[in-house]
C-alpha cells in the first residue's frame, strides 16, 4: 500500500525531483510548489506568479540548494534554503516548456516547449547557446551522465535525437513509425492508429544507455555508440501510453509509469550488450528467465512466466491512478518510488533491493 503525502498542494502534481540530500520537490497545476523531506514532511511552499501549471522540477546535480523551475514559458532558479522570489529568472522559449534538464556540471541547462524548440542555456554567462529544434512538441530532453555536452530528446513527432553543443544538428535521429513499418506487415497496419508519440527519456548512469517511453505503450532501449545509436531492445511495458520512464542509478533497473495506472520496474541488465550485430536477432522474442512478482495493495504475488514476453516486469504496482511523473528517492535506508498522478498527493512506494 502507498503513503500518501499530503497537505502540499490543492491542484494535481505534475512533476517531481529529488537532490543528493534528500530533499523532494513536487510542481502543481495553478503554479504550486512544494517541497518535502523525505519522510514527506513539509519543508517549503511556494506559489508561482501568474499561476501557470509548474511543468518541471530540476536540482542543480552539484549544488543541491539551487533549484531550476518551469512554469509557463518562464524558468526561475530558486534557492531552497529560503524559499521566496526567484533568485532569477529567464525568459528563452516562446511556448509551454515541457522538460527541463541540467547537466551534471552545472553549466547548461536545456529546455523544451511546446513548439519544439529545445533552449539550451550557458548558465554561466545566462545566454541561450544553442537553438535545436523538434517539428512537434518536445516533450522530453536529458543531458547524458559524463558527458555534460551531450544530450538526448524527443517529442511528439516520433523523432529521438542525439545531439551536442558543438552542433546546431542532431548528431543522430531515430523515427520511431518508421522503425515499426519496416518491422511489422501490411497486415497488422491497424496498430498504427496508436502511434509511437515519444513522452519521456532517460539516461542509464553509464550515460550509454537510455530509455524511451511512447504513447503506443513500449518501452525502447537504446545504446549510444560514437555518433549514433542504436535500438538494443524494444518490450511491450504498458497497456496504454508510458508517461514516464527513469533509470535507477543502479546498473539497468527502469522504472515506468503508465496512462493504464501501472508502475512497473524492470531489470533490463541481462539483455543490455547481448545483440551487437544483428538488429533482427535483437527483436527475436526470448524466454523469460524468471518469474515476476506483482504488488497490489501492498501484497506480492507470484505472476507465471510467460514464455512469449521478451522482458518481464521485476515488479507490478498497481497505482491506479494515470501516472504524471515518477521519482526514485532513498529514504530511511531503502529505496523508494515516488508517484504523482491526477491527485493532490504524492505516492509513495517500497522498491526491492538490487
Amino acid at each position: 500500500m502507498a503513503v500518501k503525502w499530503i497537505g502540499g498542494h490543492s491542484s494535481s502534481i505534475l512533476c517531481l525531483n529529488v537532490n543528493t540530500e534528500g530533499l523532494v520537490a513536487s510542481g502543481a497545476e495553478r503554479g504550486e510548489l512544494t517541497l518535502w523531506d523525505g519522510g514527506g514532511t513539509l519543508a517549503g511552499q511556494l506559489q508561482l506568479p501568474k499561476a501557470d501549471d509548474v511543468t518541471s522540477v530540476v536540482f542543480s546535480p552539484c549544488r543541491p540548494t539551487r533549484l531550476y523551475v518551469s512554469h509557463g514559458e518562464t524558468i526561475s532558479l530558486l534557492d531552497v534554503r529560503s524559499l521566496q522570489e526567484p533568485v532569477e529568472c529567464f525568459h528563452v522559449n516562446e511556448e509551454e516548456i515541457n522538460c527541463l534538464s541540467v547537466n551534471e556540471t552545472d553549466s547548461f541547462l536545456a529546455a523544451a516547449d511546446d513548439s519544439g524548440a529545445i533552449k539550451v542555456m550557458d548558465l554561466e554567462n545566462k545566454k541561450v547557446s544553442r537553438s535545436l529544434r523538434h517539428s512537434n512538441i518536445c516533450s522530453s530532453v536529458v543531458f547524458r551522465p559524463q558527458r555534460p555536452q551531450s544530450l538526448v530528446s524527443c517529442g511528439l513527432d516520433m523523432q529521438v535525437m542525439l545531439w551536442n553543443l558543438q552542433k546546431a544538428r542532431p548528431l543522430w535521429t531515430t523515427n520511431l513509425q518508421e522503425c515499426e513499418m519496416e518491422e511489422h506487415s501490411p497486415e497488422s497496419a491497424g496498430q498504427f492508429f496508436n502511434p509511437p508519440l515519444a513522452h519521456s527519456l532517460s539516461v542509464a548512469s553509464c550515460g550509454n544507455v537510455f530509455g524511451c517511453g511512447a504513447q503506443d505503450g513500449k518501452v525502447r532501449i537504446f545504446r549510444v555508440t560514437g555518433v549514433k545509436f542504436e535500438r538494443e531492445l524494444e518490450f511491450q511495458g504498458h497497456s496504454l501510453g508510458v508517461s514516464q520512464v527513469l533509470f535507477m542509478p543502479e546498473a539497468y533497473w527502469l522504472l515506468t509509469g503508465g496512462n493504464d495506472g501501472k508502475v512497473l520496474l524492470w531489470d533490463v541488465s541481462s539483455d543490455i550488450g547481448k545483440q551487437q550485430k544483428s538488429p533482427a536477432k535483437s527483436l527475436q522474442r526470448r524466454k523469460a528467465q524468471a518469474p515476476a512478482s506483482t504488488r497490489k495493495d501492498g501484497k506480492l504475488s507470484k505472476v507465471a512466466s510467460n514464455e512469449h514476453a521478451t522482458v518481464l516486469p521485476k515488479l507490478t504496482i498497481e497505482h491506479g491512478e494515470k501516472v504524471n511523473w515518477i521519482s526514485c528517492a532513498e529514504i530511511k535506508g531503502s529505496k523508494r518510488v515516488l508517484v504523482a498522478d491526477q491527485s493532490s498527493s504524492v505516492s509513495v512506494y517500497s522498491l526491492p533491493e538490487p
